[in-house]
């Protein structure tokens, strides 16, 4: 093992430029804690987020980046039992939410107010890590921390899907595509959107029943409604809660994942008027995880990835999830 790291830090609100690389002494396991050897990383859209000062968790300053990492223990501490060295784990994005609702209590987050993995090592809490199925390559399972267990819980964490039940995914985001994945497995009729008519055919391989080009539907709500009479399950990564409702049918519910589409007006009355459940989702807890794993592992599914960079072009990574319009996972392999 070298005696020198490298890790990047990013300042909260300080944009791309404030993404840089830094020396530092390996550190060591304390007491119920594992040294991880980082292999691969992947971004999300909280990473620009961050970036663009608009995260509402606590960020703290000089934070190491990144929710996302993959890789194998190669130190444990006193007093670990869960993993032992040679494991191949994945970061859990909220260490210390094991199960349950989510709360302020548990809202400790790698890449946020605990430094993230974007580092040749990381130092992590034996609780704060899984085993990831073994199917999977270093820079498949750094795809799963955020994105898919969000669309895990969006799907699973309410009243949860059926089979036969129907469901919405909007855009082509690492989210909608493992949603789409996951809802096919699980027996749901899927109905996806894009606005991009390339990705038509992707999003049908993917398990998508039906596909609505919204670039050529001046009212894609309406033919929601006229292939499903209204879905069960609307997964909304953009905050179009607007057509969300117009979508959704009546007891069904809405999984309000995030706004990546920026604020839009509501009438109360549409909310009332749709007679479904609308659920924020703030990620999935550590259960969502590993309920998610076993349905990866049996059904050997991975995840779709469209580019990975070398660690020394992290900031190129970066840019290229920001400004590219990429078709599944951005990964950063070391």
């Amino acid at each position: 093992m070298s005696e020198e790291m490298r890790s990047y830090h990013v300042e909260y609100g300080g944009g791309l430029d404030s993404l840089t690389i830094r020396d530092h002494p390996v550190p060591e396991p304390g007491a119920g804690e594992v040294l991880v050897r980082v292999r691969a990383n992947s971004l999300n859209f909280r990473e620009l987020s961050i970036l663009r000062g608009q995260y509402p968790l606590p960020v703290k300053p000089d934070v190491v980046a990144l929710s996302d990492g993959a890789g194998e223990v190669v130190a444990t501490g006193s007093e670990v039992d869960q993993v032992r060295v040679g494991d191949r784990v994945v970061g859990v994005v909220f260490p210390r939410w094991a199960d349950g609702p989510f709360s302020f209590a548990v809202a400790d987050q790698l890449g946020g107010s605990l430094d993230g993995m974007l580092t040749e090592y990381a130092v992590l809490r034996q609780d704060a890590v899984l085993r990831f199925p073994d199917h999977l390559s270093f820079s498949e399972a750094a795809a799963l921390p955020c994105a898919a267990v969000t669309a895990w819980n969006a799907l699973t964490g309410g009243r949860g899907v059926a089979p036969g039940e129907t469901v919405l995914t909007l855009g082509s985001g690492g989210v909608s595509l493992f949603a789409i994945q996951f809802a096919a497995l699980l027996g749901a009729r899927v109905i996806a959107t894009t606005a991009r008519p390339s990705n038509v055919d992707r999003l049908t391989a993917l398990g998508a029943a039906e596909v609505i080009d919204r670039s050529a539907a001046s009212d894609w709500p309406d033919q929601v409604r006229k292939l499903t009479g209204g879905v069960d399950h609307v997964i909304d990564v953009a905050g179009h809660l607007d057509d969300s409702l117009r979508s959704v049918a009546l007891g069904g519910e809405i999984a309000f994942v995030g706004t990546l589409a920026g604020a839009e007006p509501v009438d109360p009355r549409s909310i009332f008027a749709a007679g479904a459940v609308l659920r924020p989702i703030a990620l999935g807890s550590r259960a969502h995880f590993s309920a998610m794993n076993e349905l990866i592992s049996t059904h050997r599914l991975r995840p779709v990835i469209d580019t990975v960079f070398p660690f020394e072009q992290a900031v190129e990574a970066y840019r290229y999830y920001r400004d590219g319009q990429p078709f599944g996972k951005v990964v950063i392999a070391h």
